[in-house]
């Protein structure tokens, strides 16, 4: 998979970093010669140039990603990068970095963004989920679709302690993706079961949040 980012600082350079290691082709885009830090991502490209000219994103050849992260410290930037690549590029996935929270409203499809990161949302939602058992933590929002990926730690008391996965009725537009039970990572299957302590993962409608909540943190009668 070939992924281009905007923005070569340490944000940029750890993700490509990380792809790297996974085996995908990174180019690294950045405007301030003093971001060019060849030594730092040996492997990666890099071009010295501005992601919000076309010139520059032609250079790129943007055309060829699979992937566009917009990974700058400026959402005004973010943006301009996220639409000039769906639009005139049609790159499928598009992701953005959002600095201000206030902003975060922008980041949808209209300017292209397929997955929208805001880094202080996701510090916060982290620490929820570090405390919370039982409670929903939306943990990113994919712009498509008006989804969520969300978060519940499956408390002691709840009514699908011990219930197969394919027995369970879930909310429509709701899907479980991953179970994470101790140090395993489970792609759940029918016959698996819930238990206490279950950390799950699941893609939700956000119409649908309140009501997984509901069915996963109920509690038995008499309990």
């Amino acid at each position: 998979m070939r992924v281009a980012i905007a923005g070569a600082g340490a944000v940029g350079r750890s993700i490509a970093g990380e792809l790297l290691e996974n085996g995908h082709e990174v180019l690294l885009v950045d405007k301030a010669p003093t971001a060019i830090s060849v030594e730092r991502v040996p492997q990666a490209e890099w071009l010295l140039a501005d992601a919000c000219e076309i010139t520059s994103l032609d250079e790129a050849a943007l055309q060829r990603c699979n992937v566009v992260i917009a990974a700058t410290g400026d959402d005004k930037v973010n943006l301009v990068v996220s639409l000039l690549a769906k639009t005139e590029y049609g790159v499928p996935r598009v992701v953005a970095r959002v600095n201000n929270p206030k902003n975060e409203w922008l980041f949808n499809e209209s300017w292209g963004v397929d997955v929208a990161v805001s880094t202080p949302r996701l510090m916060s939602a982290l620490v929820e989920e570090a405390v919370s058992v039982g409670d929903l933590v939306r943990l990113l929002r994919f712009s498509h679709g008006d989804a969520n990926l969300v978060e519940l730690t499956l408390p002691e008391e709840s009514a699908l302690a011990g219930t197969q996965v394919g027995d369970v009725e879930w909310p429509e537009d709701t899907s479980l993706v991953t179970i994470i039970r101790g140090t395993r990572v489970l792609t759940p299957t029918r016959e698996d079961s819930l238990e206490p302590g279950d950390e799950l993962l699941f893609v939700a409608a956000q119409a649908r949040e309140e009501q997984l909540e509901d069915l996963l943190s109920v509690r038995r009668e008499g309990s």
